[in-house]
This record gives C-alpha cells, sequence and structure tokens, in this order.
C-alpha cells in the first residue's frame, strides 16, 4: 500500500514538474508583450538584474518579474547586464531581453558626418544627434595623441575626422567616438595614401591640408583633380594659393565670420590667410573626404593657376592671370 502510495507520489511530482517545465519553456519563448511601436529602455550603470526586472515590468515589457529572474538564474547568471539603451520590437520574448541585456545589445544610432566640416561643427553634429555632448567631444578632439604617431605637428585633431555613417550608442565616450573617426582615416588613407605621399616628398599632414582646401573650394568630382592641380603648381612656383576658405575658417575660430567674406577680411592677420601668406595654412580647415585626399594626391596634369566660380556652381579655369580677369569679368558681374 506504501508503496503504491509513494509510486502516485513520485507519478504526480513527475508530471508536476514537466508540466512546470512546459511551462518556463513556454514564457521563456513565447511573445511577453505586444506593442505598436518599436520600446526604447535604458539601464544604468551600475545597475543589477533586479532592479532592472522591476523596471522592465514597469514598463510594462515583462509580465512577472519572478519569472523573468528565474530565466535570468538558470540561463544566464553571471553574467550581468550592461549599462546602456537598448531597442525592442513587438513581439517581446524573455529569451530575447535576456540575450540582449547580458550581451550588451545596445541600441545604435546611424550618424553622417558630411565631408568638409570642421570638429566644432562635427561636435555639435554629435550632440545634436544625442551620441555625446559638445564639450566632451572637443576635450577629446583637443588632444592630438590620436594621431601623433603620423603628425607630430598636430595641435588637434582637425583633419583626422573621417567623413562617414557611423553607428554610435547614446551618450557614448568621447574618446572612443574620436577614436572611431580617426581610425577610419587610417583605414581609408592607408599605406597606399602614405607611400603615394611619400613619393611627391609630402608628410601626411601636407596631405591632409591640401586635402582640406580642396574640400571646401568644390563639390564637383570631376573638379577636384582641377583645384588640386592649380594648387600644385602654384606651390611649386611660390605663389600664394588665394583660397578663401582659409580666411573663412580663420574668421570662424576667432567667432567673427558672419557668413559673407568681405574684401577687407582679405588682409587678416593670421597664419591661415594664404592671401598674405605663402605656401600651405598650419593645419587642416576642414575634415575632408576620400575623394578630397586623393586629388591632392592625384592632380590633374593640366598647367591651370586659376579658376572663378560660374553662376551654376562650376568653376573655369584659367592659365593666365589675364585669362582669369576675363573670366572673373563674365562669371562674377
Amino acid at each position: 500500500m506504501a508503496v503504491r502510495a509513494l509510486k502516485s507520489v513520485l507519478l504526480a511530482a513527475n508530471v508536476l514538474f514537466f508540466w512546470l517545465a512546459a511551462w518556463f519553456a513556454f514564457e521563456y519563448r513565447a511573445p511577453l508583450v505586444t506593442f505598436q511601436e518599436p520600446v526604447l529602455f535604458e539601464v544604468e550603470r551600475g545597475k543589477g538584474m533586479s532592479a532592472v526586472a522591476r523596471r522592465l515590468e514597469q514598463a510594462g515589457l515583462i509580465r512577472r518579474r519572478e519569472t523573468f529572474l528565474a530565466a535570468y538564474m538558470l540561463f544566464h547568471h553571471p553574467r550581468g547586464p550592461k549599462a546602456g539603451e537598448y531597442r525592442f520590437a513587438s513581439p517581446v520574448r524573455m529569451h530575447a531581453l535576456l540575450t540582449a541585456l547580458t550581451e550588451g545589445r545596445v541600441h545604435l544610432y546611424p550618424v553622417t558626418v558630411p565631408e568638409g566640416l570642421t570638429g566644432l561643427e562635427i561636435a555639435s553634429l554629435l550632440q545634436e544627434k544625442g551620441v555625446v555632448s559638445e564639450e566632451d567631444f572637443l576635450g577629446a578632439f583637443s588632444r592630438p595623441d590620436l594621431v601623433s604617431g603620423r603628425d607630430p605637428l598636430a595641435l588637434d585633431l582637425e583633419g583626422y575626422l573621417f567623413p562617414e555613417t557611423y553607428h554610435f550608442t547614446k551618450n557614448s565616450e568621447a574618446e572612443e567616438v574620436a577614436a572611431r573617426m580617426v581610425g577610419q582615416f587610417e583605414a581609408r588613407f592607408g599605406a597606399s595614401g602614405r607611400r603615394k605621399a611619400e613619393e611627391m616628398g609630402w608628410t601626411v599632414r601636407e596631405v591632409v591640408i591640401l586635402a582640406s582646401l580642396i574640400e571646401k573650394e568644390t563639390s564637383r568630382p570631376e573638379e577636384r583633380e582641377l583645384v588640386s592641380a592649380v594648387f600644385h603648381n602654384r606651390l611649386k612656383i611660390g605663389m600664394k594659393l588665394d583660397c578663401d576658405p582659409t580666411i573663412i575658417y580663420a574668421l570662424k575660430k576667432e567667432g567673427a565670420f558672419d557668413g559673407d567674406l568681405k574684401y577687407r577680411d582679405m588682409r587678416l592677420d593670421s597664419p591661415y590667410n594664404t592671401y598674405l601668406r605663402r605656401g600651405l595654412p598650419p593645419g587642416p580647415i576642414c575634415n575632408p573626404g576620400l575623394a578630397s585626399l586623393e586629388a591632392a594626391l592625384n592632380p590633374a596634369s593640366e598647367p591651370f593657376l586659376y579658376f572663378v566660380a560660374r553662376k551654376d556652381g562650376r568653376h573655369y579655369f584659367s592659365r593666365s592671370y589675364r585669362e582669369h580677369s576675363d573670366a572673373v569679368r563674365r562669371y562674377q558681374k
């Protein structure tokens, strides 16, 4: 009789165990909740899974905190939740939540950094996108140690923040963001760019400076190598570059540019004023893209010394001052 009772108890226990196991497996894999739009959920630094589970329950992302914590202890412990912002789309499943939280699959925001922005403008863009504060990024930007191996004369990272579409987490570390951009410059400019610069007798810094001038002078792909040719030709004969964007950059650094370059600005006392000083300016005036870097390394085989903007956005290139003066009268009047 006792044996029969024990067998009944064991059978009931086995049935209950398998029922609970099946229920738990269902809870672990089945959708927890559904909602119309993806939900953003932030895990603060230093928070444990118990505190995170409480907030998930309050946010309506899980039904029962106890079940969630049991699943965590069974399948994901001892890895704790990683700080950051997460994006959960409907339907939400417990195993997906736990996997994302313990593996740090944080939500990444796409940020496109256009060609030709300055470090200050990039800092403003990153703050606008919620990636990093302008102040923090400018602090990282002002430390040139990331490029000192390639450019010992660098005072900051201007010119080396490569224009690209990046994916960053919300509230990223400024140093990591800057390092990503500099790393992308290294990857895209590469050993071939450095070899080409050496063959020309140029430093990487000089190439980047010239590329930044080309970037600001034209956005038209077919003109970049022609603009490069003008600057290369002028440098070879010791002729001033007369590059308007260098003065604009100097004015912006002083907070004195109102959007309109005036004739008196041509007399600005600045090392960046290429109307007064021969040779390249002392540093890059923006962060150039790959096309402008390649144009700086590969100028067109043309004898042009001048160019002037036309009303349709293109430029007219001239070999002599007389031809240039005629073009100015034709296109600027």
